[in-house]
């Protein structure tokens, strides 16, 4: 299945390869970044990514915390719809559910999560396991 998102005023969009039939799991991040921007991520490690910027110089990359995820915001309309992280030579990343501009995708509640006390090996082992794994930016 493929999934169309986009920033507000589409400086930064994406297409997401989902895999067919599968339930598209939504996790709202407790950090406080993520809850000051209504942050509600999603990804799969089967899931294949093509990021669009129109403007590059239009988006900024903001790090907190451990620096191991850059959020890609758009200067424009102020909208993060993807995180990347580089992850042992490879670029992974989520994509937030509240950028999906695909109707009816099969999108179940958000469930709370909370990274707090992962240490950075752990966190970089979780992204590398769950973050989508295939991301190209064109």
């Amino acid at each position: 299945m493929r999934i169309h998102g986009a920033c507000h005023c589409g400086n930064i969009s994406f297409q997401l390869d989902w895999p067919d039939g599968a339930a598209i799991p939504a996790r709202r991040c407790g950090c406080g970044f993520c809850r000051k921007h209504g942050g509600v991520w999603t990804a799969s490690p089967a899931g294949r990514l093509e990021v669009t910027l129109r403007d590059p110089q239009r988006v900024s990359h903001y790090r907190f915390g451990t620096r191991t995820a850059d959020f890609h915001i758009c200067s424009d309309c102020g909208a993060a719809p993807l995180v990347t992280s580089e992850i042992g030579g490879r670029l992974r990343a989520v994509v937030s559910v509240n950028a999906f501009e695909t109707p009816g995708l099969p999108l179940g509640d958000a469930a709370d999560v909370s990274f707090d006390g992962e240490s950075e090996a752990e966190r970089l082992a979780r992204r590398a396991r769950n973050w989508i794994p295939d991301v190209r930016f064109v």
